[in-house]
């Protein structure tokens, strides 16, 4: 898995570039748009849950922009994994020219995949950091701890993405599945309420969701200025190569019948 990575580095970075221009290409603003989506979003979802449904984050504030600032987190972890999980099933199929070239590396795209969702992730994060100056006039140092929170989250996508990207080669009706899918998670994630709000009983189960420590954990360095819980992203880091290399593992010993199905 790794071996792949390093020697197709330069295939990934220039497949990439074009999977994040070609999204926006034949429109006005061009990759501006990248820019503008998760303002939108932030705005939107800022006025239906803390002025329409007068929802609060529990910190013994009242703020509506806290409230935003904690929501948008949450959505940012998420969708970088629901954005790589949706598109997984259709990877191969989009690419059917690349599986009749044996010399092409198919394992890279969902590298590729992931190379686009961490573009859009990384602008969304550098608009969420604008707002956050804006309010506090301020910034936690603790914000550079998070590529390591992310590392996890990234590998346990990219499992996965590996996996659906094989599987939907083979069962179509896959597409589906991870859309209902990742529309549960959201809600079913801490993304619009704090873990606390949850009765203790439930939260051992809520933990048991792969976005629940990483979303906890991004706020605490993002907006409380709070150290990583190491020990815990350790263990999700482990597990996360682990499934990381199941999900390469099994792309890799399937690819074999891409070219007959297809």
């Amino acid at each position: 898995m790794v071996h792949s990575l390093i020697k197709n580095r330069q295939l990934i970075w220039q497949m990439t570039k074009r999977d994040v221009i070609g999204r926006y290409k034949g429109s006005t603003l061009g990759l501006t748009w990248s820019f503008f989506n998760p303002l939108i979003m932030l705005a939107v979802y800022t006025f239906v849950f803390s002025i329409a449904f007068k929802a609060r984050w529990q910190t013994g504030s009242d703020s509506k922009s806290e409230f935003a600032l904690a929501l948008f987190i949450g959505m940012i972890v998420h969708g970088l994994l629901a954005e790589s999980v949706n598109r997984a099933p259709s990877l191969i199929l989009n690419n059917v020219n690349y599986v009749k070239k044996v010399v092409f590396p198919l394992e890279i795209l969902p590298w590729v995949a992931m190379g686009a969702t961490l573009f859009h992730t990384l602008v969304s994060l550098f608009v969420w950091g604008l707002f956050f100056i804006a309010v506090n006039q301020t910034f936690q140092w603790t914000a550079l701890f998070l590529p390591f929170i992310f590392a996890p989250l990234i590998f346990f996508t990219l499992g996965l993405t590996w996996f659906l990207a094989a599987l939907g080669v083979y069962l179509r009706d896959v597409g589906q599945v991870t859309s209902v899918f990742t529309t549960v998670l959201l809600f079913m994630s801490p993304v619009f309420y704090p873990i606390s709000n949850i009765p203790e009983r439930f939260q051992p189960y809520l933990y048991a969701n792969p976005l629940t420590f990483i979303i906890e954990q991004s706020r605490a360095v993002l907006m409380w200025g709070q150290v990583p819980n190491w020990e815990g992203l350790l263990l999700s880091l482990i597990i996360s190569l682990f499934v990381a290399w199941l999900g390469f593992s099994s792309f890799q010993k399937t690819r074999r019948g891409f070219a007959d199905v297809l």
